[in-house]
């Protein structure tokens, strides 16, 4: 075998032995990466580019990070404090008398619903989104509202204000990261094409984030920590749009759903999306993407009973459903496992039955 010859080599741009096939360490000690500070990144005035993917360590932040979409970007370690288990909350809902009850259930067994607090107002088809801690609700049916509460996810207890969208609608999409929340679509007085972002940890007023490919009121969303994913709404469409949730700018182009439907529940993990029944007369079907890649939905399995204007909650390894009408008003709550394709499992109950109440939960797939 030839020696291998190993060369020092320094300097900024300089680039070492370029390999086309995977490489693999056998050793079982560790490796070394980049290390230093944030001002010593390859600033951009020095005519070098920073490649995609690229990873280094921040010795100012003692943490990794990874360049993407032209920023460096903290790779994230931590990870939800779900000592209580993954938890979900189903806030609002009713019609014709609406509600403010939120209630929470435990993602991984089953069982009736509970009650947590109530929203400041009684609201139906709000468009909601959360972090591993915070929960928000924005919007409201008939008053078209602009304001948003937020609770505490892991507690129990009354929402609190949180601060106001940019315009005051009803029936709207929510989905979000641990970072950001995003509110796209609604209705009032007219159908709409905004969308607006907050950051969730921060109280405050949202902002301008971009436009969805359409207007319309109805629309569903859920989200990868990455992707967000806007499906459907009352023109009718079968148009699946999707925006990249650290940025901001207009919708783009997703794929299709099964059929032009609107007022789904959906709900995701880091992989898959799922969106199920919807109007004009109830369905019960599920339909199933795949967030990372573009392409039109494909059916995962049916509702236990077929319903509109439910709403889903999720853990990375079940999707849940709750509410919805029948027609009348339903407070049946079922599951399915997102790694098997196959029909939806009694959960429970609400505490109350009612429509388009709006679902959070602290292990979804934003997150």
């Amino acid at each position: 075998m030839a020696n291998l010859r190993v060369d020092t080599i320094s300097g900024i741009g300089t680039e070492g032995p370029v390999l086309n096939g995977g490489l693999h360490f056998r050793s079982k000690n560790y490796l070394t990466l980049p290390k230093g500070t944030t001002t010593e990144r390859i600033a951009t005035s020095s005519g070098i580019s920073t490649e995609i993917g690229s990873i280094r360590y921040n010795t100012d932040s003692n943490k990794m990070e990874c360049y993407v979409n032209d920023k460096w970007m903290i790779v994230s370690v931590s990870t939800p404090n779900l000592d209580g288990g993954a938890r979900g909350l189903f806030g609002g809902g009713g019609y014709p008398n609406n509600q403010n009850i939120i209630d929470f259930i435990t993602i991984s067994t089953a069982g009736n619903a509970t009650d947590f607090g109530d929203l400041n107002n009684t609201a139906i088809l709000t468009g909601s989104c959360s972090s591993r801690t915070r929960g928000l609700f924005a919007g409201d049916f008939p008053s078209a509202s602009n304001v948003i509460d937020f609770v505490t996810i892991s507690s129990t207890g009354n929402a609190t204000d949180f601060g106001d969208r940019t315009t005051a609608q009803f029936n709207l999409a929510g989905f979000g990261n641990q970072t950001r929340g995003i509110f796209a679509g609604g209705h009032s007085p007219s159908d709409t094409n905004i969308i607006d972002f907050v950051t969730i940890a921060q109280t405050g007023n949202a902002v301008d984030f971009g436009d969805l490919s359409q207007s319309g009121h109805g629309p569903i969303g859920c989200a990868s920590p990455t992707r967000g994913i806007i499906g459907g709404n009352s023109t009718p469409t079968n148009v699946i749009d999707f925006v990249t949730i650290a940025t901001t700018g207009n919708a783009q182009d997703f794929g299709d759903l099964i059929r032009a439907i609107h007022n789904m529940g959906s709900a995701s993990n880091q992989i898959r999306g799922l969106f199920a029944g919807g109007s004009q007369s109830p369905k019960n079907e599920i339909q199933s993407i795949t967030i990372a890649s573009l392409g039109n939905a494909a059916d995962f399995g049916d509702l236990s009973v077929a319903r509109q204007s439910s709403d889903g909650v999720a853990s990375p390894t079940r999707c849940v459903f709750g509410g919805g009408y029948e027609p009348g008003n339903s407070s049946v709550i079922d599951y399915v496992a997102f790694a098997t394709e196959g029909d939806a499992i009694d959960f429970g109950d609400l505490t109350t039955a009612r429509h388009a109440p709006s679902g959070v939960s602290n292990a979804h797939g934003g997150l």
